[in-house]
C-alpha cells in the first residue's frame, strides 16, 4: 500500500484542484503542478488513460513528488464520443463558453432522447516519473445534454449536463453534492479505496 501525505496534481485547473482536495480531505496535501512549472505537456495520447499517465509522469518529473493526474471530459453518444479527450479544447482553446456553444450547435436538431452523454474521469497516480505500475481509476457519470445552459455552479460543460437522478443540471448542484455524484467523485472513491484512505 502506498503511503501518501503529499502529492502534486498534474493540472493548472483551479476547479479540479479544489474538488480533488475536498474529496481527499486533510489526509493528503494536494499541490498544483503550477507551483513547479508553467509548462504543460502535450497530450498526445489517444485515450483518457494515456493522457492521464502522460500528465502524471510529467508532474512527478518536475516536482519530485508522487503525482496524480486527472484526464476527464465529456463523451456524447450522438457525436461518437466527442468531444472526448478534446473536451477542454473542443473550440480551439477558446474556453468554456465557446466549448458549450460549439456543443449546442452540434446538437441543435437532435432530439432529447438522442442526447445521451457521460462525463468520464481517469485518475492516474505515479509514485515517481518512471513508475512502471501506475494506479488507474476510472469513473463515469451518465446523463444527457440540455438544449440550453442551466445553473451557475461548477465549470466546463456542467451547465449543459442533465443529471437524471437529481432532475437538474450539474451546474445546479451545490459543490458538496456534485462531489458525491460526479465522474471525478466515482474515480476518487476507487482511488481512495486502492490507497486505503
Amino acid at each position: 500500500m502506498i503511503q501518501l501525505t503529499e502529492l502534486v496534481l498534474a493540472s493548472h485547473n483551479a476547479g479540479k484542484l479544489k474538488e480533488l482536495q475536498a474529496m481527499l480531505g486533510d489526509a493528503v496535501r494536494v499541490r498544483s503542478v503550477g507551483e513547479f512549472s508553467a509548462v504543460e505537456p502535450e497530450e498526445t495520447g489517444l485515450s483518457f488513460v494515456e493522457n492521464a499517465i502522460l500528465k502524471a509522469r510529467n508532474a512527478a518529473r518536475v516536482s519530485g513528488l508522487p503525482a496524480l493526474a486527472d484526464d476527464s471530459g465529456l463523451a456524447v453518444d450522438y457525436l461518437g464520443g466527442a468531444p472526448g479527450i478534446y473536451s477542454a479544447r473542443y473550440a480551439d482553446g477558446q474556453g468554456d463558453a465557446a466549448n458549450n456553444a460549439k456543443l449546442l450547435e452540434a446538437l441543435k436538431d437532435v432530439a432529447p432522447e438522442q442526447r445521451g452523454a457521460q462525463f468520464v474521469c481517469c485518475l492516474a497516480l505515479v509514485r515517481h516519473a518512471d513508475d512502471p505500475l501506475p494506479i488507474i481509476c476510472e469513473g463515469l457519470w451518465h446523463g444527457r445534454i440540455l438544449p440550453a445552459a442551466q445553473g451557475a455552479h461548477g465549470f466546463g460543460y456542467d451547465p449543459l449536463f442533465w443529471v437524471p437522478e437529481r432532475d437538474c443540471s450539474s451546474a445546479e448542484l451545490i459543490p458538496a453534492e456534485k462531489n458525491q455524484l460526479s465522474h471525478r467523485a466515482r474515480a476518487m472513491a476507487l482511488f481512495k479505496q486502492r490507497l486505503g484512505l
